[in-house]
């Protein structure tokens, strides 16, 4: 009898240990895309001074890092301009106040998001908007626009100007911008989000009569046609980004109905407006193909929404991944402003984060609009960096651009300067770009615990400097300090350790 107590206790105790464990890695995870998106087409630095700006964008991206953000996606082609230098395209009005005219003082705002979220950690990727060429025609164009040279590759519906994706020369011009872009900048990734063919206009059909009937292809059905169109420009722009740097993302953030069950079978318990039919985007081809490294559907509705509920989309999503890596973006706003179905003294973003931690398809998260995190509206933002982000995580792994890790960090040792104790090291040697360390993980432990760098609970710094200053208290606690080296996507070294005394 006392036997089978003991082994009973033992299960038990085997059990609990385990949901603990569990329970852990699930409030913790090590890996997790936690990105915010900077939109500059809604016109919040149209015409600010360059200093301003400059000291906005600080000011923002401190907040966000606050909050445990380690990605920014920031807009730089609204409506086929530019927040960077470029030979191709003019500069936004939505930067200086008016199409083509240059920053003054002078400065580019890319280079700057790039250098000021690689210093705080963070991935910078490139947002653009492939198609439009202009939201208001009433704001008229530059005359070096790219559609004063060739009108006839334009359409012009409601009242905006778009390219038209059936022209194979819109899709070679789309693709040099983005080689350009990649080519010249250290970004992290390409994005492009929910705007393919256009959301539709008080019913009006997209005016593109006369390419079907010139270069139809052999389709009979015009929504085929279009999405094949589509299909084309994202097969071209993930070989584009491919060719030109094989560690740079190509991730697109489609709006959050794929399609509805009224529509199709497969689709989503949903009545919306749809990707598939409204949209022409065919997502789930894009994944399944490969043609696009993330997806980050806009699950904007709330949990309970009578024609889109965020749990049942959130759990479609996660089923049709198709292996392809599902971020899921997330209305702030909205979060805070509806309750908990279960729970009416709270709003909802403890429950959305639960149902996407504990799906194993959704590796992570993006809320829109960054500005929201800042303002910290309904304690969103004291709410992620005190509990969802409060420690910090890495990115998810690429393993289908690459696998390999780079080598472990060299001469790991602590050292006494006039500022304390500091951790140095050296960067492990490459012979590839893909192989280069570009940052660091720092993990504490106590010298009496296992190291199990599994837990993120024990990390203690993500950096891109060789060195990490330790927190001396009397010089007789022992402590196991291990780093470890991070390439461009993120694969992680073998460790190195090293016992101190603080």
């Amino acid at each position: 009898m006392k036997q089978k107590l003991l082994l009973l206790l033992i299960i038990c105790l085997v059990y609990c240990t385990s949901a603990l464990a569990q329970s852990t890695v699930n409030r913790h995870p090590k890996r997790e895309f936690r990105g915010a998106w900077i939109q500059t087409v809604n016109g919040q630095f149209q015409g600010m001074s360059t200093e301003k700006m400059q000291q906005t964008l600080i000011d923002q991206l401190d907040a966000l890092q606050d909050a445990g953000i380690n990605a920014i996606i920031f807009q730089i082609r609204p409506e086929a301009d530019s927040f960077y230098q470029s030979s191709l395209e003019p500069w936004s009005r939505f930067l200086t106040g008016q199409q083509g005219r240059q920053p003054n003082p002078y400065w580019d705002p890319l280079q700057f998001m790039i250098d000021e979220c690689h210093k705080r950690n963070m991935e910078l990727h490139a947002w653009i908007n492939p198609y439009r060429a202009l939201t208001n025609v009433n704001n008229g164009l530059v005359s070096n626009h790219i559609y004063f040279k060739h009108p006839e590759r334009f359409v012009k519906y409601g009242n905006q100007i778009y390219f038209n994706p059936a022209y194979q020369e819109n899709r070679d011009y789309i693709c040099n911008i983005v080689t350009d872009i990649v080519s010249r900048y250290d970004i992290d990734g390409i994005h492009m989000d929910d705007y393919f063919y256009p959301y539709p206009v008080n019913g009006a059909d997209y005016p593109d009569d006369a390419a079907f009937f010139a270069q139809s292809r052999g389709f009979k059905d015009r929504g085929d046609w279009r999405r094949d169109n589509v299909n084309h420009l994202i097969k071209q722009l993930h070989r584009t980004v491919r060719d030109t740097k094989k560690w740079v993302k190509f991730g697109i953030s489609p709006f959050g109905i794929y399609r509805n069950q009224a529509s199709d079978p497969n689709g989503s318990k949903t009545n919306g407006l749809q990707n598939y039919d409204d949209l022409y985007a065919d997502v789930l081809l894009w994944m399944r193909e490969g043609w696009i490294d993330y997806v980050l559907p806009q699950i904007y509705w709330h949990v309970g929404h009578p024609r889109a509920d965020y749990e049942t989309l959130i759990r479609w999503w996660a089923d049709n991944a198709n292996g392809c890596q599902l971020y899921i973006g997330e209305s702030v706003m909205n979060t805070v402003e509806n309750k908990d179905p279960d729970y009416p003294n709270q709003h909802q973003l403890p429950r959305k984060m639960a149902l996407q931690r504990a799906l194993p398809d959704v590796q992570g998260s993006c809320q829109w609009p960054a500005s929201s995190v800042v303002q910290n509206a309904g304690g969103y933002a004291d709410m992620l960096k005190q509990s969802y982000h409060k420690y910090p995580a890495l990115l998810p792994v690429m393993s289908h651009i690459d696998h390999k890790a780079p080598g472990s960090v060299k001469k790991l040792k602590s050292v006494w300067t006039q500022d304390g104790p500091v951790l140095f090291w050296r960067a492990p040697k490459h012979k590839k770009e893909m192989d280069k360390a570009v940052q660091y993980v720092v993990y504490r432990f106590d010298s009496k615990k296992a190291v199990d760098l599994e837990d993120a609970t024990k990390i203690v710094a993500i950096t891109r400097e060789n060195h990490y200053k330790l927190p001396y208290e009397n010089g007789k606690q022992k402590y196991y300090y291990v780093v470890t080296a991070l390439d461009r996507l993120h694969n992680e070294s073998k460790p190195q350790k090293r016992e101190v005394k603080l």
